[in-house]
């Protein structure tokens, strides 16, 4: 299906040093192909617009037709298609620009454990319909970018989740199409800023500044091709991870999510359009947040330098989950 190269989809946005501009690449074997060279090296000459276009606002047909491209080019130009390793790059947010943000609440266990540890119950509406909220699409940041410690509180938690973003557009999408508009997924850290958000959903409005301020994704954009030989339940039998300076604080599995990318789609969908480079979050996994673990580790140490045991200035978070990466994002003053 992939051609003799077997080409697996994992694109991204990157930098090169002494070059402020953002080049939107393919990740094969180990180097990432600049995909402007790989349009423009095509037999076919390719459209322009196509090969200034960064990844977020490509649709599913755009990658394929890059695929198909590169497998020529790599076969009969090669000389003529640049590569880079990895560590000679910088790698920005997969998806640039993103045209929208939301954010589910799709793993039970969060929501249990977040509860529980208020002193509530589970609630029983939370089973009728995948949840989702607007986040900031305008403060999205890369992989290993730094996250400046916002202003409006002091309580800095980490989520561990999926991010999905959509290449093909639709309105009133059923849950059984929706997998046919994912255009891939990266690994997410929904940034929250808890007493600021306590403060304000207090009068059951928000989360606003509790989110305002970051949501870090990449490393790359992973297609779903890549992943199928895994699928399971409403997601897949990948591992979820996250330590803090180097200390393990999450272990999960994506197939635990209740409400996968499919029903959240459906319901995102309806009455309205999803377009090219809107992105869709899982919402926290199970143990994925200090708010649902605390903010000790077992042996009574705090998880983080800030007040509190929340995070502060000084800390790295890294979160993995297989197959799709590794982001790590260490905090900086404000």
């Amino acid at each position: 299906m992939c051609g003799p190269y077997n080409i697996r989809m994992r694109l991204c946005n990157f930098r090169v040093s002494g070059d402020q501009r953002v080049h939107a690449g393919m990740l094969f074997n180990g180097r990432i192909y600049n995909v402007s060279d790989i349009v423009l090296a095509s037999s076919s000459r390719s459209d322009d617009q196509l090969a200034e276009r960064r990844i977020g606002s490509r649709t599913l047909a755009d990658f394929t037709r890059l695929r198909e491209e590169l497998e020529i080019n790599l076969a009969n130009h090669s000389d003529d298609v640049a590569s880079f390793a990895a560590e000679e790059v910088s790698l920005e947010a997969p998806v640039l620009p993103v045209a929208s943000f939301r954010d589910g609440y799709g793993f039970e266990e969060h929501v249990k454990n977040a509860r529980a540890r208020r002193g509530a119950e589970m609630i029983e509406d939370w089973y009728k319909f995948p949840v989702f909220y607007f986040s900031n699409h305008q403060a999205i940041s890369g992989p290993y970018s730094d996250v400046a410690f916002p202003k409006a509180g002091q309580w800095l938690d980490y989520e561990v989740e999926i991010g999905c973003v959509i290449g093909k557009a639709g309105r009133d999408i059923s849950a059984a199409d929706a997998e046919s508009h994912i255009a891939g997924y990266f690994v997410m850290n929904d940034w929250s800023l808890r007493d600021a958000q306590r403060a304000e959903m207090v009068m059951n409005l928000g989360p606003a500044k509790g989110k305002d301020f970051a949501t870090s994704i990449g490393p790359y954009l992973v297609t779903p091709e890549e992943l199928e030989d895994k699928r399971s339940g409403k997601g897949f039998d990948l591992a979820m991870r996250c330590s803090v300076n180097g200390r393990v604080t999450c272990e999960n599995k994506w197939s635990s999510i209740y409400f996968g990318f499919a029903q959240l789609i459906e319901r995102a969908s309806q009455g309205v359009m999803l377009y090219p480079g809107d992105v869709l979050g899982s919402g926290t996994c199970g143990r994925g947040c200090l708010l649902e673990t605390g903010t000790q580790f077992e042996d009574g140490s705090p998880i983080g330098t800030g007040v509190d045991g929340w995070l502060g200035v000084g800390d790295t978070v890294e979160i993995e989950i297989e197959r799709l990466g590794v982001i790590r994002n260490r905090i900086v003053a404000g």
